[in-house]
């Protein structure tokens, strides 16, 4: 199912228009989710960190064990050439993909020479900055480095997270705060997340469950830029509940503020309205 309206893909060396077949029945990533991904977006005629968007969807191939077979300068040129096919102010997501089409040896392993590469581009709205999120907890956690392939944006992991969702859903609640194996925050159910205290900004300290999301550094660097700090440290869903202001860093929406936390109603504050002017600002001087 796609998640936008217009699509294109990248496939076998030739931009086809739709949401073109890519795998087969029997694919080693069919049937055991040797797959893996990244999201970037273009917005407002700008793609920022598409550089960085790109090397980590190769990095993720290699911790999936595959062999990333596009540079990130070629995966680049292949996300302008297709964004020519959308219309110059089009929101668009962009998603570089590899996966393993055969069994290796021991069959459960995909084999990394048969490593398979597309990039699909769909055009999805830039949500409004205001709407926000709603926040409950879940019963699930993050697992860690040794339970799951956690240093990599890998498909497999997303059917737990839809777990967290579907919960916090029936809730009544958009998204999900969600705690490491051992009870501290990491994350929501779909990206990073920041709080602030007596006007001091904090967001869990990467800990190997979850990805130190790549919107989350470009947002710490922007508010340093501004003489702001962002402590990384370990913080409790106690923490978040006495926090002036909540917000959620992440590639579809870039800083998304949180309104509710459980019963407690939050207003979109000052720092996510700073961090959303500073990335706005930033991004588009990135213009040619």
């Amino acid at each position: 199912m796609a998640v936008g309206t217009t699509l294109w893909t990248y496939f076998k060396n030739t931009w086809q228009e739709g949401n073109t077949p890519i795998l087969g029945a029997a694919d080693h990533a069919t049937w055991l989710g040797t797959l893996v991904f990244d999201g970037a977006r273009k917005f407002d005629g700008v793609s920022p960190d598409l550089d960085t968007h790109c090397e980590r969807a190769n990095q993720s191939a290699i911790a999936m064990g595959l062999t990333p077979g596009v540079s990130t300068e070629d995966m680049i040129n292949i996300a302008h050439e297709g964004l020519t096919n959308f219309p110059a102010d089009a929101a668009v997501y962009i998603r570089p993909m590899y996966w393993s089409k055969e069994s290796g040896p021991s069959v459960v392993g995909g084999d990394p020479d048969s490593t398979e590469f597309c990039m699909c581009l769909e055009a999805v709205p830039m949500p409004d900055a205001e709407t926000g999120m709603t926040l409950t907890t879940t019963q699930f956690c993050r697992p860690t480095l040794q339970m799951a392939l956690v240093n990599a944006k890998a498909a497999c992991l997303y059917p737990h997270n839809a777990r967290m969702l579907r919960e916090a859903n029936t809730k009544g609640f958009k998204n999900a705060i969600v705690c490491d194996s051992i009870g501290n925050v990491a994350e929501t159910a779909t990206s990073n997340i920041m709080m602030v205290k007596d006007g001091e900004i904090f967001t869990p300290a990467p800990n190997g469950t979850f990805l130190n999301g790549i919107t989350r550094q470009r947002i710490s660097t922007l508010l340093a830029s501004e003489g702001k700090t962002v402590n990384e440290t370990t913080l409790s869903v106690a923490d978040f509940a006495t926090a002036d202001e909540i917000f959620a860093t992440g590639n579809i929406s870039k800083v998304t503020p949180v309104t509710q936390l459980e019963e407690r109603k939050l207003q979109p504050g000052p720092i996510a309205r700073m961090c959303r002017e500073l990335y706005w600002d930033w991004a588009l001087s990135e213009k040619d």
